[in-house]
């Protein structure tokens, strides 16, 4: 389990490879982005994206999956207070391979609540190619350990 005193300034957590499945990528756009360049291939190309596109809220699921993953699952994660910054960078095609990383750039303990960490984390999606697709900074709060804990 991780707490507040594991995120120390500059530690990565690298995520696993995501496939983006084209069916996944629809079923997105049909309930939360219906635009036509996410729900099919032709309009797709048609349109400046190049290809079946998903929908950049879709891409951040999947990076906060990635995170989940990553580390964020075997954590005290209390919730964010906020998202400081979200760019879609780079269209994410069908079949595009999605990877990435959180990097610790800041961590502080709160002096409202001192059982609690903050930690800002850049967070950076790239595809097979190594290009950034989705950056985002984000503050998360952590439990800290209970004094005399390891």
């Amino acid at each position: 389990m991780l707490y507040f005193e594991d995120f120390s300034e500059g530690r990565r957590f690298d995520y696993k490879p995501v496939e983006m499945n084209p069916a996944e990528m629809i079923a997105f756009a049909s309930e939360f982005d219906q635009q036509p360049m996410h729900l099919d291939e032709e309009a797709g190309k048609r349109s400046i994206l190049g290809g079946l596109a998903a929908s950049g809220w879709h891409t951040s699921a999947v990076g906060m999956r990635m995170m989940l993953d990553a580390f964020m699952g075997n954590s005290t994660s209390q919730g964010s207070p906020g998202i400081d910054f979200m760019d879609w960078r780079k269209p994410v095609i069908a079949g595009d391979i999605l990877n990435g990383f959180s990097l610790v750039l800041e961590a502080r303990r709160s002096n409202s609540k001192p059982d609690l960490g903050i930690v800002k984390f850049r967070n950076e999606i790239t595809n097979q190619a190594g290009e950034p697709v989705a950056v985002s900074e984000c503050t998360v709060l952590f439990r800290c350990r209970e004094k005399g804990q390891a």
